[in-house]
């Protein structure tokens, strides 16, 4: 048996007993998988259904441009589409978004505009409002809205909670998913209550988003409203796919829960699945107490840690945002272990001659170069060598003429393995700035580190 094209194997994905994360929880724990659609989400199943529904009402014509804002996993699905059916794409996303995902809806040729995470969504440089304008601009465009087209439900009550009722035998007592736009947790909850009205729909919500406190309180408040790291789930306004009526509790996960519960399920379920996953998981253990044991958790896992390899799954990216501490060495580690020395500086207003001297009375091998007070660069003796012999008259110019780029800085939590790779024979040390005062990182210093 063969498929026709790639669309025709989205949906029918699996479900898979949780054992390790959830081993806490009397009841059974499902996960709903994905990350086993052609775009690697869940996202593919309401894209096909969103573009086949305007083609039929004709709101999207052959040839026609799809343009829409997405933090990547619906322009995937939506690319994909667009691939077979012959239509170009134009997406709209944020800056907090991975790189992978831009890099991954380029692959398909979709064009993709980052624009800045932390305006309201009526600003005319939100990624909603960008978005708008270009369907706008653009002739034959149409904008499918993922967050007010009903379509996206829709999908989910026709072909995803019909797989859950079936893979659990009915039995399903709770749903648990994490809501952006709404439609995953609205489509499957609308379904399932119709089938049994005691099943509990638990939406997971992160701190910076309007959802809980809405579903609680009846009060859209912005206060709620600040920038936040986990992707996929939580937003500042009230999408239209997002139907309170059918979710019976939303949960807060945190940033940093988030996110090691993403890398926890890899590590002990040996599922590659996104942030998002991460939170609806810890979001489950934070409620562990709601459940009996005849009770069956279905957990939607809603796409691939691919996504992520840059953030969640990087352990440098977690430990500058203190998400991560382990044995490791880091920046800070080397600077206690190292003879405390005031960094010398160099401005790029003294001569060539000035920083040789400097250089032989020192006894050192390279001087960053400062600017009224700010490091803009470096000079080594392998530049002062290089520009002599190609000009000896250097000597009694500036040495900003021969400047050559500085040294990187890093963080004081960024571990010696990277500082490590950084050191190479074209940049021979890091710069770190502590309380105020830069601290200068060499090989020597990394070695002298790890030996004591």
């Amino acid at each position: 048996m063969w498929y026709n094209n790639i669309l025709e194997t989205i949906g029918n994905t699996p479900m898979v007993k949780l054992n390790t994360v959830t081993k806490d929880i009397p009841a059974t724990v499902l996960a709903k998988i994905e990350t086993t659609n052609p775009g690697n989400s869940i996202k593919d199943r309401m894209a096909i259904k969103m573009i086949e529904d305007a083609e039929k009402s004709g709101l999207l014509k052959p040839g026609g441009t799809i343009i829409e804002g997405t933090s990547g996993n619906t322009g995937m699905g939506l690319a994909i589409a667009a691939v077979i059916k012959g239509y170009k794409c134009i997406f709209t996303s944020t800056d907090k978004q991975s790189k992978e995902k831009f890099d991954a809806l380029r692959a398909f040729g979709a064009e993709v505009i980052v624009c800045p995470t932390n305006v309201d969504p009526e600003d005319p440089r939100s990624y909603y409002s960008v978005s708008s304008r270009l369907e706008r601009e653009v002739p034959n465009s149409w904008k499918p809205n993922q967050y007010d087209n009903l379509s996206n439900s829709q999908a989910h009550y026709e072909q995803t909670a019909p797989e859950i009722w079936e893979q659990t035998e009915g039995k399903i007592t709770h749903l648990v998913a994490g809501v952006g736009t709404g439609g995953t947790i609205s489509g499957i909850a609308k379904y399932l209550k119709e089938k049994n009205p005691d099943i509990k729909v638990i939406g997971i919500d992160t701190y910076g988003s309007v959802f809980k406190k809405y579903k609680e309180t009846g009060i859209f408040d912005k206060d709620e409203v600040y920038p936040y790291i986990t992707e996929g789930i939580g937003e500042d306004f009230l999408p239209k796919n997002v139907d309170f009526s059918l979710i019976d509790h939303f949960e807060k996960v945190t940033d940093k829960d988030a996110a090691l519960m993403t890398r926890e399920v890899a590590l002990k379920e040996g599922i590659f699945a996104g942030n998002s996953t991460g939170s609806a998981v810890a979001g489950v253990l934070q409620l562990k107490d709601m459940f009996k044991k005849d009770d069956v958790v279905v957990v939607i896992f809603p796409d691939h840690g691919s996504r992520y390899m840059a953030k969640m799954y990087n352990e440098d990216w977690l430990r500058e945002r203190g998400f991560l501490k382990d044995e490791k060495l880091t920046a800070r580690d080397i600077i206690k272990k190292k003879e405390r020395l005031e960094i010398i500086t160099i401005d790029c207003e003294k001569t060539v001659l000035e920083a040789i001297n400097t250089i032989k009375s020192l006894n050192i091998s390279q001087i960053p170069v400062t600017q009224t007070g700010m490091v803009i660069g470096k000079i080594t003796e392998s530049d002062i060598l290089g520009a002599l012999l190609e000009n000896p008259s250097l000597r009694s110019h500036p040495i900003k003429s021969i400047t050559t780029a500085p040294f990187p800085f890093v963080d004081l939590n960024t571990s010696i393995d990277k500082i490590s790779a950084m050191i190479n024979k074209d940049n021979i040390a890091v710069l770190v700035e502590d309380q105020g005062n830069i601290e200068i990182i060499t090989q020597y210093d990394i070695i002298n580190a790890i030996s004591e």
